[in-house]
């Protein structure tokens, strides 16, 4: 059995998303899809002593047509603008010196210019040290066809894929039907049940950057993680 997740790639996402990626054998990042503005795919959120707080990596709008992977920077110092924030609201925090060094470089040393690369290489770099093994790919390594469902089918063929895993999201337009048809069975991921944890600045909000997990309890982060029960086939 090959579970797959496909997904369009977000920046510096929640802890779900790094869930899902531990709980699957690859995880393709759906990047030539439409590109959506004021959306995840080049923002997060992050806590701060006055609420929450939108990091959003600066990109051009450019057409309706524009594809995820086409969607590029504007302005490069976003990296140093973004890391100096998170060094304001998390150096109190637990963990922040442990993890202030490898997170300063991950920032340094991001130097692409297209979101998508950007977002891979901080989904790579989490992956680590969260202790996830991540199988990464990219949609176009396969050049998927049709649309919606049947594109992810095509992807799902393509990868040699025998189960499908998505979060509750895609039941607005999924045709779990057409996966039965092609003999991909298909699973909706759980992200409730979630456990707090030690937080800065009550009160406790799941729904922010994996950056304030790490942050908080660092070497002890997947324990907050449903990749702690996780039966992922080896």
């Amino acid at each position: 059995m090959k579970r797959v997740a496909i997904v369009q790639s977000n920046y510096i996402p929640w802890k779900g998303y790094f869930d899902l990626i531990a709980h699957v054998d690859e995880f393709i990042l759906l990047d030539d899809v439409q590109y959506t503005n004021r959306d995840w795919r080049n923002r997060n959120r992050i806590k701060t002593a006055t609420g929450p707080l939108w990091l959003s990596i600066p990109v051009g709008r450019g057409s309706r047509s524009l594809l995820i992977n086409e969607a590029t920077v504007t302005d490069q110092s976003w990296r140093e603008k973004h890391w100096r924030t998170l060094t304001h609201a998390y150096r109190r925090a637990p963990y922040f010196d442990e993890y202030a060094t490898a997170l300063e470089k991950m920032y340094r040393e991001c130097e692409g210019n297209r979101l998508s690369e950007i977002n891979r290489h901080f989904l790579e770099g989490l992956c680590s040290i969260l202790g996830i093994q991540a199988n990464l790919r990219q949609s176009t390594d396969y050049g998927a066809t049709g649309s919606k469902t049947e594109r992810l089918v095509d992807l799902c063929r393509k990868s040699g894929a025998t189960r499908y895993i998505t979060g509750p999201a895609a039941r607005a337009y999924f045709d779990e039907t057409i996966f039965q048809n092609a003999g991909i069975e298909t699973q909706w991921f759980d992200y409730s049940g979630y456990p707090e944890y030690p937080q800065l600045h009550p009160p406790f909000d799941h729904h922010v950057s994996v950056l304030d997990l790490i942050f908080s309890t660092g070497p002890n982060a997947k324990r907050y993680l449903k990749i702690a029960t996780s039966t992922r086939v080896p």
